[in-house]
């Protein structure tokens, strides 16, 4: 099993070798700073994004709202205006975050407005999913490290924030890592009705489990770069293959996957999954991480069971690493994107996964 960076000639290092490529993990958000609230995909109701900022109040946080943000909007502002209120969130020195509002489904058309340079000349934590993963991937490649997690749903939904969200909140937002990943107690699958505002009800969690490929050493840990977000998002840079980063780029990382309130069926990952590996993408991740999926969506062109979703998942993924990819590790079941609670996943940090604790870490670098 290899540890470490894996070379383009398919050789490893070892764990003590530096992941390849360069990143920064901009700084923890400072005293003196605010956190900037953004709608790169649509704008805010204006009630949730009153009790978004209270709850951020809570951890001591500072928000402004910037322009495209602003409830009073009935559309998304233009592609080039979600850009420029990016750019300009990044560019403010008291600005120390920046946090999307929600998802969408068209935030890929904003990408092309975005100065790369000017991003990278002044990074700041971002933190978003879904939708937001078009940006974070963006960011990806301008080697700048980025957070999941958003205002809506995340920070608004129950009567208080979720302990578990809000430990792993604090630490993307004030430290310098997220550290060990304990799993969640519970989850849910339900959603949040704003106007019954009653409680959800919250089921104990199995767990993660984790696969060690058949030419794996199960004793073995596996380290690199997370690459990777909502499968939708990951699909449509796979499609438009205009903001992948090089393939040598990703020898030895980490690819992080959720299905999102999507609930693609398990085939299509698969053949996603193939199509990566008849690619040449698949063989150069040296671990795999998997959300913890979510069947309870709105109406949907399939019927999946939610008792055996997880498991077809897991199925699906598994045989495809097994023909391209068969010293890997994958991690199934963990708490990010579209499930409740969650952790904000960072996008470009070091994730180590330990098969023989089953753990999962996040930096240092």
């Amino acid at each position: 099993m290899s540890v470490g960076t894996k070379h383009a000639d398919g050789l490893s290092g070892c764990l003590t070798q530096p992941v390849s490529m360069a990143f920064t993990t901009p700084p923890p958000l400072g005293d003196d700073q605010a956190l900037a609230i953004v709608a790169p995909s649509r704008p805010p109701d204006a009630t949730k994004l009153q009790i978004g900022r209270e709850r951020l109040a809570g951890l001591g946080v500072e928000t402004r709202v910037f322009p495209t943000a602003d409830p009073d909007r009935d559309e998304p502002a233009s592609p080039a205006a979600r850009a420029a209120d990016i750019e300009d969130a990044f560019a403010d020195p008291e600005i120390g975050a920046v946090m999307a509002y929600t998802g969408g489904d068209d935030q890929i058309r904003v990408l092309r407005h975005l100065d790369g340079d000017a991003l990278a000349a002044s990074p700041t934590r971002f933190f978003g999913y879904s939708d937001n993963d078009n940006l974070r991937l963006f960011l990806w490649n301008r080697g700048i490290v980025s957070y999941g997690l958003g205002v809506h749903p995340d920070l608004v939904c129950d009567a208080d924030l979720h302990t578990y969200t809000e430990r792993y909140l604090r630490r993307a937002l004030f430290e310098e890592s997220l550290g060990r990943i304990v799993p969640a107690d519970e989850w849910t699958d339900d959603w949040f009705d704003f106007e019954a505002r009653e409680p959800r009800e919250w089921d104990d969690t199995p767990g993660p489990t984790m696969w060690v490929g058949p030419e794996g050493d199960s004793a073995e840990p596996v380290r690199g770069r997370v690459w990777g977000g909502t499968f939708a998002i990951v699909k449509w840079h796979l499609q438009t293959d205009r903001y992948l980063p090089a393939p040598d780029r990703l020898d030895g990382a980490v690819l992080a996957l959720e299905t999102s309130e999507d609930v693609p069926p398990p085939r299509e990952v698969g053949y996603t999954l193939r199509a990566m590996g008849e690619r040449g993408l698949l063989e150069r991740f040296d671990g795999v991480l998997v959300g913890r999926p979510r069947t309870n969506a709105p109406p949907l062109e399939w019927d999946p069971d939610p008792d055996e979703y997880p498991a077809e998942l897991e199925n699906v993924v598994t045989r495809e690493l097994g023909r391209y990819v068969p010293d890997a590790v994958a991690g199934f079941g963990y708490d990010f994107g579209h499930t409740d609670p969650s952790f904000p996943l960072p996008l470009g940090a070091v994730a180590t996964l330990d098969p023989e604790e089953k753990a999962l870490r996040f930096g240092p670098d």
